[in-house]
């Protein structure tokens, strides 16, 4: 029986990578990355990416770390002295880029994830970018994954071949719930809260977008929440 071809999967501990992980668990062997970069909830998404990675029984895990991060700020995420928004208006149409983006952040985890999927042998490198429903960040368009593609083959060695996949980018966020929850995805091991750590806040951009997704579902979503505002 042939083996399964290897990707790295860039798994933050949300719940885009997490069904990104269940998609690429039907054709891939899992190798896990995942970053830390100084962001707010730093320990709770590190503890998901834990358990995501126990549940799937992936031994083959990567964990670094983008210090600079934090030292060149300009996002909420990282720089403590910026608020993170509760107001909900950064998910409205043409709303802008929200102070949550931090520039150019997934460029540096396709780096690594080249990097290592170079040394390993792995053809793919999957993300859980979403461009659809989502907060607007310019690093989750389509075309940034192109581009990104045609740097990985001007700049690995010629007989390698990596392919990037981003399973869930057009998908809405209640169809990333659907799809997840038809392919048993751990849902309930995710973390997508962007202030705290031990129970979501309910009110920041990333819980309204998941909240709404799961009602859109007609799911219950099944992590704990300080409080529910409407989005």
């Amino acid at each position: 029986m042939t083996e399964k071809p290897k990707a790295v999967v860039l798994l933050s501990g949300g719940m885009d990578s997490c069904v990104s992980a269940a998609i690429a668990s039907q054709t891939h062997r899992l190798a896990l990355l995942h970053a830390s970069y100084g962001q707010r909830t730093e320990r709770r998404e590190r503890r998901s990416f834990d358990e995501i990675a126990d549940f799937y029984g992936v031994c083959e895990r990567l964990l670094v770390r983008f210090d600079a991060f934090a030292q060149i700020g300009g996002s909420a995420l990282t720089d403590g002295r910026i608020t993170v928004p509760e107001s909900g208006e950064a998910l409205a149409p043409h709303a802008g880029i929200p102070v949550t983006y931090v520039p150019f952040r997934n460029a540096h985890f396709l780096s690594a994830a080249t990097s290592w999927a170079e040394v390993i042998g792995a053809s793919a490198i999957f993300i859980g970018a979403v461009a659809e429903d989502s907060s607007g960040y310019p690093d989750c368009r389509p075309e940034y994954y192109r581009a990104f593609q045609a740097l990985i083959r001007a700049g690995t060695r010629p007989e390698t071949h990596i392919e990037i996949e981003a399973p869930v980018i057009s998908l809405k966020k209640s169809e990333i719930i659907r799809r997840g929850t038809e392919l048993g995805a751990p849902l309930k091991l995710t973390w997508s809260c962007y202030q705290f750590e031990d129970e979501a806040c309910g009110a920041c951009d990333s819980c309204r977008l998941r909240l709404r997704a799961f009602e859109e579902a007609g799911l219950r979503d099944p992590i704990a929440y300080r409080s529910q505002v409407a989005s």
